[in-house]
C-alpha cells in the first residue's frame, strides 16, 4: 500500500489500516479521535500512541494541513469569509454564518468548477482538482478554532460541484457525521448541487437524511439551460424525477434555489409552471437575488421584485421565502473572493 492521507479516512479505514501495519484496530479509533473531535493535526504529540508508531506515522504518511490564508469580517453582519490556502498552494473559501438559531459554515468542495454556470464566478477558471475529505473538514474545524465555537449546520455550497466529487464528499460526510468524531447529524447538512441526475440517485441509496438543495432559477429547460449547462444533458424532467425519487428514499424535503434575474426568470408564467413542476413534491423555493458579475451583464433585482415573485409563487401554494443574505459587503458568494485574490496576485 502506497502513501495515505490519514485523516482523510474513516474511522472504520483507520482501524482496518492499523490492523494492516501490525497494530491494534483501537488504534485507528485513537487516531480518528485526534483528528476529528480533539481536531489536531501534529500526530507526534498524540502521546496515547506509542512513540515508534507515531515516529512510523510521521515519516510515511500523509496528514493534511490546511491553513487560514485571509479572513474577512463583514461590517454588517456576522458574518466571516474565509481563503484557506491547500498544502499544493491552491486556495478555497468558506464562509462562517451567525444566526438565532445557531453557526452554519458553507464550504467548498473542489477548487474551482466545470459545471458552467453563466452568472457563478466560481466556474469561470474552471477545474482545477477536487478536494480530498481532509481539506473537506479542516475548512470546518480550523473556523471553529478561529471563532471559538461549535458550529451548528454545514451546507456544500462553496467553490466546486459536490456530486462532481462524489466518493470523495460520501466520505467527507461519513467522517464529520461519525460519533467517535464531529458527531455532526445528517440532518444539519446541506448539499447543493446543479443537478448531476445519475449522481442524485446514488446519494439517494445511500441512505443518508441529508438535505438535497436544486440549484434550479428557471422552470423552462431552454432558459436554463443558457444559464445551467447541466441542462442540456439532464433535463428539467430528469431533474423532478431524481428529486421525487430522493424525497421517497429519505423522507426529507427537497429544497429549490432559484437565483431571480429582473426580465429572465420573474414572470408569472415561471411562477405558474414552477408550481406545476412541484406539484408532486415536498418542497421549498430560496429566491435569491442575482449577484451580478463582469461576464454575467445582468443587474440585481430590487427587493420588491422578489417580494412580488414570492407571492405570485404564494398564489400556485408553493412554498417559498427569500434568502437572507449575509456578508453581502465581503463577497461572501461562492467564488467572488478567490477570484478577487488571484486577480490581485496575478
Amino acid at each position: 500500500m502506497g502513501q495515505v492521507e490519514l485523516n482523510s479516512m474513516t474511522l472504520e479505514e483507520l482501524k482496518e489500516y492499523m490492523k494492516y501495519l501490525g497494530e491494534k484496530g483501537f488504534r485507528g479509533e485513537q487516531i480518528f479521535t485526534y483528528f476529528h473531535k480533539n481536531k489536531e493535526v501534529d500526530i507526534t504529540q498524540l502521546q496515547v500512541l506509542p512513540k515508534k508508531l507515531r515516529n512510523k506515522l510521521f515519516k510515511k504518511e500523509i496528514i493534511n494541513k490546511t491553513s487560514i490564508l485571509e479572513r474577512l469580517d463583514s461590517n454588517i453582519d456576522d458574518t466571516s469569509k474565509y481563503l484557506f490556502l491547500l498544502e499544493d498552494k491552491n486556495i478555497v473559501e468558506g464562509v462562517f454564518m451567525r444566526y438565532p438559531h445557531g453557526v452554519s459554515v458553507c464550504i467548498s468542495t473542489q477548487v474551482g468548477c466545470k459545471m458552467g454556470c453563466r452568472f457563478c464566478a466560481s466556474t469561470k477558471g474552471g477545474l482545477v482538482r477536487n478536494l480530498t475529505p481532509a481539506e473537506m473538514v479542516n475548512q470546518i474545524y480550523l473556523m471553529e478554532r478561529d471563532m471559538g465555537v461549535d458550529i451548528n449546520n454545514i451546507v456544500l455550497m462553496g467553490s466546486g460541484e459536490p456530486l462532481d466529487n462524489y466518493d470523495n464528499v460520501i466520505k467527507f460526510l461519513n467522517i464529520i457525521h461519525d460519533s467517535k468524531g464531529h458527531n455532526i447529524s445528517y440532518r444539519n447538512i446541506t448539499l447543493s448541487t446543479c443537478g448531476i441526475v445519475p449522481e442524485i440517485y446514488d446519494l439517494a441509496d445511500e441512505g443518508l437524511p441529508i438535505t438535497l438543495s436544486i440549484s434550479l432559477h428557471s422552470p423552462f429547460n431552454k432558459a436554463r439551460s443558457k444559464m445551467m449547462p447541466i441542462s442540456r444533458t439532464y433535463n428539467i424532467s430528469n431533474l423532478i424525477d431524481a428529486c421525487i425519487y430522493y424525497e421517497k428514499a429519505t423522507n426529507r424535503r427537497v429544497s429549490f434555489e432559484y437565483t431571480l434575474i429582473e426580465g429572465v426568470n420573474d414572470k408569472k408564467e415561471d411562477a405558474e409552471k414552477l408550481s406545476h413542476l412541484l406539484k408532486d413534491l415536498k418542497s421549498h423555493i430560496n429566491l435569491i437575488p442575482l449577484n451580478p458579475i463582469k461576464e454575467y451583464n445582468k443587474e440585481r433585482p430590487e427587493l420588491n421584485s422578489l417580494k412580488r415573485f414570492k407571492e405570485m409563487l404564494g398564489t400556485y401554494n408553493v412554498n417559498t421565502t427569500i434568502r437572507q443574505e449575509k456578508g453581502l459587503d465581503i463577497n461572501a458568494s461562492c467564488g467572488q473572493l478567490r477570484r478577487d485574490y488571484l486577480n490581485k496576485s496575478n
